[in-house]
């Protein structure tokens, strides 16, 4: 049977997603009370599911129409808060087995890196809490995962993933303007791709119209995102007020604001110096927590996974190996450069995922002989990390208010 699974990659993937889902559902109402973040996206997605006004004018809109969907479908509650977010989460896991399947053609590759995804932990902890940054991984994940089908699609295909692929950019950039630079990214891949060999690449489809597409589609996107707020009944958007609209974001996004205790800088978020609290205080008849916290042997054996990609990728010439790597430095490259006043240790949610895409890479980049029961020892012990921090990040019964300090490793964990 395994045998017949590996020939059948998108069955295996099907699985897979239902494992992740069944994960990230598995007492998704704890906590009951809101947790830090949802005190803002909850009120705004019931605000805009209500029509009312422009709430958390910072951010676009495609998450809180979503955390609102979840609300209508599933009630007012813990559930019908995350409940969506449970969905980005499984998708974000599916479009690495993609991205990962489409570079290397291999199904144990894949299958490594969306098991490494469900056990990052930051991912887990995302899809369970009504926030923007879970649908943010899902769709630029997703969208990554479209333009590599498009890249390898036969003639005559390209031109409907390519749109796919466009579409879901543009939600990506409704959900939060980080995605943006990842069009930039999309296009420039289009550009060497048809440099490189034409033929193979996008087939039928040149360069520059590629390049259009991908970027006029996903602003139109973007923008129609913006819909349901020209329906509001107080201060409703205008044709004429787009536009300034965006620039009104801009410097609510780029405001100076005062120190906060958990802030930190975008070179500590690899090395774990600061994660958040997201939740701890008794709740449900017990004390629980839910610590943003990623897995130590994903997140920094994932480091060196990157630096063996770089260097396998160019000593070997290959573009997917040297590609898993660039993925993560460029979206770490991205806070280094946005002129924000205060930094988060969420924020390198999406470089936390693309660890997960350069770990099977390092792995596939050398011979069989010199990393045999290598990834599944480094699975094992990704699984084992994950299971020991199993009760600070699900919010599990602990034995009291300071029960924590048994999994904090370090001082600046508290």
């Amino acid at each position: 049977m395994l045998s017949r699974l590996r020939d059948r990659p998108w069955t295996l993937a099907l699985l897979i997603g239902a494992a992740a889902e069944l994960l990230f559902c598995y007492r998704l109402g704890t906590p009951s009370k809101l947790m830090f973040d949802e005190v803002h996206y909850v009120p705004a997605a019931r605000t805009l599911w209500a029509l009312t006004q422009p709430a958390n004018t910072e951010h676009p809109l495609v998450a809180k129409e979503l955390i609102g969907l979840g609300i209508h479908l599933f009630g007012d509650n813990a559930i019908g808060w995350r409940a969506l977010s449970t969905l980005a989460g499984t998708a974000t896991v599916l479009g690495v087995f993609a991205i990962l399947w489409l570079l290397f053609g291999r199904t144990r590759t894949a299958v490594l890196g969306a098991a490494f995804v469900l056990l990052n932990q930051t991912v887990y902890i995302q899809a369970r809490i009504a926030m923007l940054d879970g649908f943010l991984g899902a769709f630029v994940t997703c969208a990554i995962a479209a333009l590599l089908w498009a890249m390898r699609a036969p003639p005559g295909r390209a031109w409907p993933r390519l749109l796919l692929s466009a579409v879901l950019f543009g939600l990506a950039v409704g959900t939060k303007w980080v995605a943006a630079p990842y069009v930039a990214f999309a296009c420039l891949l289009i550009l060497w791709a048809k440099w490189r060999d034409p033929a193979r690449h996008f087939p039928g489809v040149g360069a520059i119209p590629a390049v259009l597409l991908l970027g006029l589609a996903s602003i139109a996107t973007y923008f129609l995102t913006f819909l349901p707020a020209f329906f509001y009944r107080l201060d409703p958007m205008t044709v004429k007020g787009l536009i300034p609209f965006q620039r009104f974001m801009y410097e609510r996004q780029t405001q100076v604001l005062p120190p906060h205790p958990y802030q930190s800088d975008w070179w500590s978020w690899p090395l774990m110096i600061r994660p958040i609290w997201y939740f701890y205080e008794p709740d449900q008849g017990a004390q629980r927590g839910v610590l943003l916290l990623g897995n130590p042997v994903i997140w920094w054996g994932g480091l060196v996974a990157v630096a063996a990609c770089l260097w396998a990728g160019v000593r070997r010439r290959s573009a997917a190996v040297s590609g898993a790597g660039l993925l993560w430095v460029a979206s770490l490259a991205i806070w280094a450069a946005i002129p924000k006043s205060l930094g988060f240790f969420y924020y390198y949610h999406l470089s936390g995922i693309f660890l997960c895409v350069a770990i099977p890479a390092a792995f596939h980049a050398f011979p069989q002989t010199r990393r045999r029961y290598g990834d599944e020892a480094f699975l094992f012990a990704a699984l084992f990390a994950f299971f020991h921090f199993w009760p600070i990040i699900s919010a599990a019964p602990l034995d009291g208010p300071g029960a924590f300090n048994r999994w904090m490793w370090f001082d600046s964990w508290r």
